[in-house]
């Protein structure tokens, strides 16, 4: 499978950097850009666009297909054309976005325009003219493109070889036998650092019960260790860990997993994603049936990992506005939750709106926007003036069992 290349796009619409599209026609990545500006303008917000376009050819040809997705303040397009999976584009243009996000942090067009030489050295080296993924590995990448910096631009202004210059001593570039580490990595301070990021995604009924709710979480990883180290994971319940994605260095040592369920691996230098996975609960483990009195009750699937908070609203619909009545109450007995913020949608007809927040604790702060602060510290509100479209609220401190009302006209 093959893509045809990259274009992105500032907030306005128009291109700032592009691949070169050697194998087709100079307005190949141009209908692509209508496309999806013809598509923007169609719809009132940028999310209810359709991640994959349909772009028909001016010619005889074969249509073709423009998949997409955000990055800061712009918008990164992918042409493709032929049996390609869509899939397989999205996972290319996600990965080019962490690089991006790798060697300048910040993601923005004016980023893109102030680094535009360093940019189009990553779309040449990451991608090649047949439109497959060539070198997509951060520390591989280094070692062809150096990251923007102050010393660099000098050099390249005074016409000095840069990769030459900064690569002697390390061996040049694809020196390492292992393509996602650098060789001859030295630190002062040997050590690595694991942080398990989870996600809960639920669909509840208007009573409150789970429906469904699945735990999806990664193995974010920040490794500082000299050399060619060799590093084995080990799990107290893993069979908890189910669906999982490992990073290339766990790949190739998949039978460890298998066997046991320990992962082996070579870390790459610096941060990366280790693992990707879906939480099972134990066969044990209580579920997610917190049914009130009189409501109906649902059985979930084995796999309905129990909600800690539950909210419930009321809505009265007037000819002239509306009022609604937002609850949200905690779960947990043994600890609290923390930093609360619920974003509800309320229509792009709302003209303003008034929030009341009741029995909040810990201590409250605005937030931009529209805003205003209860009595009651710890509940704050804010209403998007200019999308029109939601309401923030937020619950800052610490909520065992509190229960919040902000009350609403407008």
């Amino acid at each position: 499978m093959a893509i045809d290349g990259l274009i992105l796009l500032d907030n306005t619409g128009r291109p700032i950097i592009q691949s070169g599209f050697r194998s087709s026609q100079p307005s190949y990545p141009l209908l692509h850009v209508d496309a999806f500006n013809n598509a923007l303008a169609k719809e009132s917000r940028p999310s209810d666009v359709d991640p994959i376009l349909y772009v028909p050819s001016l010619t005889h040809g074969s249509p073709s297909a423009c998949c997409h997705i955000p990055c800061g303040d712009m918008r990164v397009l992918c042409p493709v054309s032929g049996d390609v999976d869509p899939l397989f584009a999205f996972a290319f243009l996600q990965t080019f976005v962490d690089i991006l996000k790798e060697y300048f942090g910040t993601v923005s067009a004016a980023t893109m325009r102030e680094n535009f030489d360093v940019v189009y050295q990553l779309l040449e080296e990451t991608l090649d003219a047949g439109g497959r993924p060539l070198t997509t590995s951060p520390n591989a990448l280094r070692d062809i493109v150096l990251p923007p910096s102050l010393l660099t631009k000098l050099l390249s202004v005074a016409g000095a070889n840069v990769n030459t210059s900064f690569n002697t001593g390390t061996g040049g570039p694809f020196s390492s036998p292992t393509p996602w580490r650098k060789a001859n990595v030295r630190h002062n301070a040997n050590e690595i650092y694991f942080d398990m990021v989870e996600e809960l995604n639920a669909i509840v009924n208007k009573n409150g019960v789970a429906l469904s709710s699945t735990v999806w979480g990664k193995i974010e990883t920040n490794c500082r260790l000299s050399g060619n180290p060799d590093c084995l994971l080990s799990f107290t319940n893993p069979q908890a860990l189910t669906d999982c994605s490992f990073h290339p260095g766990v790949k190739i040592r998949i039978q460890r997993w298998t066997r046991d369920k320990s992962l082996s691996f070579v870390p790459p230098d610096g941060r990366f994603t280790l693992a990707e996975y879906r939480f099972t609960p134990a066969a044990s483990a209580p579920t997610a049936r917190f049914a009130s009195s009189g409501s109906e009750v649902v059985n979930p699937s084995k796999d309905t990992v129990p909600i800690p908070f539950v909210i419930k609203t009321v809505y009265d619909l007037e000819d002239n506005g509306a009022q609604f009545d937002i609850t949200f109450t905690s779960r947990l007995t043994t600890r609290a939750l923390e930093n609360i913020v619920i974003e509800m949608n309320v229509g792009r007809g709302a003209g303003g709106i008034k929030c009341v927040a009741t029995r909040g604790t810990g201590i409250g702060r605005n937030v931009g926007m529209d805003m205003g602060m209860t009595n009651n510290m710890g509940a704050s509100w804010a209403f998007d003036t200019n999308k029109k479209a939601s309401v923030l609220i937020q619950l800052l401190g610490s909520v065992c069992s509190g229960t919040y009302s902000p009350i609403s006209s407008h």
